[in-house]
């Protein structure tokens, strides 16, 4: 079942203590788009300048996504400069050009609007609310949004949330926007803007999940080598939404299965700049370090 994504295609310059990258292929639809592939067939909705490589539109359309909704406008390509020191959870905004993305106004194509599984990618709130106004009976909504957001556009941002199944944001911005410092009562005030499940990203440490009278905890996959997690939460989003999608069968058991593929996919992206390391896998290695991630887990009962 294809999923429609709303977001940003960007050229991202990224230094990290193990190298640097200038230009390089990114932006929040990029990674979600690339990542849910491997699942689904996807549906791009973002705005792209004229001075976008024919090269990353052949990439795109090589993992079956629908660039039908894929705006080209006159003008440069949104741009971010970014660094990180050695705490890769904590990225540095050096430069943020939005260009052509300022006056970006999302306008789906009639047959995107028949979607029934929508990831609204961080972007003005807003816009996330134009784009769900032009939906027609989606059977999922997730969301993701900013600090930015919800410091600039807080109440906005709630009365899209109230339209919104599930939100995935990290947990900082669980706490900034409850005005809650205890993460588990931020999160159930969160839930009580709209979101039945509310999924934190933890960098390293994981992901929390929250649902009616439900914690589930999912460990970050171990990895021997981080060189730049730029876009491992889009690329999270992609692999859990978009197995949600594949399998049409939101339980909560299978939520699990499917913050666990996120959380894989997620751990294939900060091993390398951009998306090169996602060019390169396959189905096979995704379900291998699925496995792996659950003997993590296993454990029998002591007596």
């Amino acid at each position: 079942m294809s999923i429609l994504v709303v977001g940003s295609v960007a050229f991202d310059s990224i230094k990290t203590p193990f190298g640097e990258v200038d230009d390089a292929l990114g932006g929040s639809a990029c990674y979600f788009s690339t990542s849910a592939s491997f699942f689904t067939d996807v549906s791009l909705v973002a705005v792209i300048g004229d001075d976008f490589p024919q090269e990353h539109i052949d990439f795109l359309a090589s993992r079956n996504i629908d660039l039908a909704g894929l705006q080209k406008s006159a003008g440069e390509t949104f741009r971010w400069k970014g660094k990180y020191e050695y705490d890769l959870n904590e990225a540095h905004t050096l430069e943020t050009h939005l260009n052509v993305f300022e006056s970006f106004k999302p306008e789906l194509p009639e047959n995107y609007r028949d979607a029934e599984y929508v990831f609204l990618a961080n972007i003005d709130p807003e816009l996330q609310l134009e784009v769900l106004q032009q939906v027609k009976k989606p059977k999922l909504v997730a969301c993701d949004t900013m600090n930015f957001w919800i410091e600039g556009k807080k109440k906005e941002l709630i009365k899209t949330l109230a339209k919104v199944d599930m939100l995935v944001i990290n947990e900082a911005e669980v706490r900034q926007l409850a005005d809650e410092p205890n993460l588990v009562k931020a999160a159930e005030i969160v839930r009580g803007f709209g979101p039945k499940t509310l999924v934190v990203k933890r960098g390293e440490y994981g992901v929390l999940m929250f649902s009616e009278g439900s914690i589930f905890s999912a460990p970050a996959y171990p990895l021997e080598e981080v060189f730049d997690p730029t876009g491992a939460g889009d690329t999270f989003a992609g692999g859990f939404v978009g197995y949600l999608a594949a399998t049409r069968n939101l339980e909560e058991k299978n939520l699990r299965k499917a913050i666990v593929f996120g959380t894989v996919m997620a751990s294939f992206t900060v091993e390398k700049f951009s998306l090169d390391r996602l060019r390169e896998i396959d189905y096979a290695e995704i379900e291998s370090r699925y496995k792996r991630i659950k003997l993590l887990t296993d454990f029998a009962d002591i007596e």
